[in-house]
């Protein structure tokens, strides 16, 4: 079964370097069957990065699959918080460079207007674009979106495709929240291994809007792929999740820049 991970970080892997770091997730990758990781943000994270910041987390990233363009992807550190230097990432590391795919986290939530030129920019390099989304029972940071604000975001544009991660992290709600959203997949990566996720997602969505994610190395390979592997939902479902889901929403960027994969 082919197998692409839609969600792996440097951060907490062990390695001095993002060269190092890079190697010991392939090396583990590569025990669990793992073809392909998209990898975004730098060493060290910050939940509220400033512009020179968003540079350098994406340096060590360009770094990290320099040396390995057939086996990783790189997704580009942007922010609403700036926009002006967000728009010149996507086009330092995404139209001039080897990346395919944008990553938002939590330094503003994604329903404010700021992100719109983002949205707009990264939709016509037809890179994909990937939101953490959380309901957290403690309350979420100042910047951190829920599935509901993602939902504001994607009746914006109705016509780009867009990943609303972690499934909203309480999934139970999150995944229903994005049910009426049909350009909007989640991403499984980053809570407990729970019986029933997948489930319902595929239940709620369809198997087509449900993508495999880890989250390494915050969370063990084994214990996401475990989501998937353990789900009560058919072989070819299990595949799409697994690996055409995603293939099939990057097919456009990596044909425009001549990736075979």
């Amino acid at each position: 079964m082919r197998i692409w991970d839609l969600h792996c970080h440097l951060s907490g892997v062990p390695g001095l370097t993002p060269e190092e770091r890079m190697s010991q997730l392939l090396r583990y990758a590569d025990r669990m069957g793992i073809e392909r990781l998209c990898v975004y943000m730098g060493m060290k994270w910050s939940q509220d990065p400033a512009a020179d910041d968003l540079v350098k987390q994406n340096d060590e990233v360009l770094r990290a699959i320099s040396k390995h363009p057939d086996r990783t992807f790189g997704f580009v550190y942007v922010s609403p918080k700036h926009v002006d230097t967000s728009l010149a990432e996507l086009e330092r590391c995404v139209a001039k460079g080897p990346m395919v795919g944008v990553k938002l986290w939590v330094a503003e939530r994604c329903n404010v207007p700021e992100i719109d030129p983002i949205i707009q920019r990264a939709a016509e390099l037809k890179a994909v674009i990937f939101q953490h989304t959380w309901y957290k029972t403690m309350g979420n940071y100042a910047g951190e979106s829920t599935p509901a604000e993602f939902a504001e975001l994607a009746k914006r544009f109705p016509n780009v495709p867009l990943i609303c991660g972690h499934s909203g992290g309480t999934w139970e709600i999150g995944i229903p929240t994005i049910r009426d959203c049909p350009n909007v997949s989640v991403d499984l990566a980053g809570s407990d291994p729970t019986a029933g996720m997948t489930e319902m997602a595929v239940r709620e969505l369809g198997t087509n809007r449900v993508i495999y994610g880890s989250d390494s190395g915050g969370r063990s390979f084994a214990s996401q792929l475990a989501k998937v592997h353990g789900a009560n939902i058919t072989d070819e479902s299990k595949q799409a999740i697994f690996c055409d889901n995603l293939r099939n929403m990057m097919l456009p960027i990596l044909t425009a820049k001549g990736i075979k994969a």
